[in-house]
């Protein structure tokens, strides 16, 4: 049932984060009950949006008097609500927090942007590799002898954004049982993202990590900490940061065991990750994998994200599920006794409008 069970929560529609969150809170247990808009279908909507498994679905039209009344009246049974529209969209409609926890004076009213409901940018257009770049992100990603390079859209829109979301719904639901009072909450992607940063502004405090890009650490610098194409055009990981795991790697590949004198010299770095990108372009991924794998030499084969599912540790754990026909990540993180499942594939939209309806009393 998940550990969310008993939770009812109203998402919404919109794209990227949002739907993220109400997946992660629906695969939990939590009973997600998306508002799509009433209407044709959006260029933007997706025929096929694993998002949006496990959740029902009822399309309203905000703007209209009947549309605001039904969600209001949705609110009164509901435990939370989120959106991610631009900072006074809501007000406008009438359904802003004010409006809202008077419906429900419990309700915790989740709001996520990328720059937040506040400050110069608020009302501002922006995507999240605009986020990133505010929070600093974005500069540290990338080759030193090249631009910044965006890694997906992870870290500002699921990482800074959908999870952040999640994370601060949940709180304020756990505050909420408490106090018996409800609240907003102001998710900005930049902070979220910025917040994923702190180990970084650590290392910079204590004189480990230099200020600039691609060569340090973390961030394809050293030579222990990177990928490497094999001699098949694929590619390897190698995190052996440690030296005890360094030990491992030497010792499995046959390596000169005088390269541990020089693993955590920075003015070494350079050449020995050209010694490495030479040795590993000899054999090819899986014959790396034959020999690595399983040790603590800190290795992975590089897989595309449509093959990770036949990695024999994911099958194994089971990470990854069909739903509908279609293969898709598990829920995660795992409970021992309350375990998530998913309970349906994508909701259509509007599919249970008329079924909730009739729960809430409506015609």
């Amino acid at each position: 049932m998940g550990p969310l069970d008993g939770i009812r929560i109203i998402e919404l529609a919109g794209i990227g984060p949002g739907p993220f969150a109400g997946m992660m809170l629906a695969d939990m247990g939590a009973e997600v009950i998306v508002v799509d808009r009433a209407g044709p279908p959006s260029p933007m909507d997706m025929k096929v949006d694993i998002n949006r498994r496990g959740k029902r679905s009822i399309a309203l039209d905000l703007k209209s008097d009947a549309g605001r009344t039904t969600l209001l009246k949705l609110v009164e049974t509901a435990d939370a609500l989120f959106e991610g529209f631009r900072p006074g969209v809501m007000e406008k409609l009438g359904l802003g927090p004010d409006e809202v926890l008077q419906a429900n004076p419990r309700l915790v009213y989740g709001r996520m942007t990328g720059w937040g409901q506040t400050g110069p940018l608020a009302k501002s257009a922006g995507h999240d590799i605009n986020y990133i770049s505010l929070s600093g992100v974005l500069h540290g990603m990338g080759p030193a002898d090249g631009p910044p390079s965006a890694p997906l859209n992870l870290v500002g829109d699921y990482g800074g954004g959908g999870m952040m979301l999640a994370f601060g719904l949940v709180c304020g639901l756990l505050e909420a049982r408490t106090s018996g009072k409800g609240q907003a909450i102001d998710v900005s992607m930049v902070e979220g993202s910025s917040a994923l940063m702190s180990i970084f502004h650590t290392m910079l405090a204590n004189g480990r990590w230099a200020p600039m890009r691609g060569v340090n650490l973390l961030d394809g610098g050293a030579h222990f900490y990177g990928t490497f194409e094999t001699k098949d055009g694929k590619f390897i990981s190698l995190g052996a940061i440690e030296p005890q795991f360094m030990q491992v790697f030497i010792q499995k590949t046959g390596l000169d065991a005088a390269w541990m004198q020089k693993h955590l010299n920075p003015l070494e770095w350079a050449g020995l990750k050209e010694e490495l990108r030479a040795i590993f372009k000899t054999r090819d991924q899986n014959e790396w994998c034959n020999m690595l794998d399983g040790s603590d030499a800190c290795f992975a084969p590089v897989l595309p994200f449509w093959e990770a599912h036949t990695h024999p540790h994911n099958a194994a754990r089971e990470s990854f599920i069909e739903v509908d026909g279609l293969r898709q990540p598990a829920p995660t993180p795992r409970f021992s006794r309350t375990a998530p499942e998913v309970s349906s594939g994508p909701a259509a939209k509007g599919a249970d409008t008329e079924a909730i309806l009739k729960e809430l009393g409506l015609a």
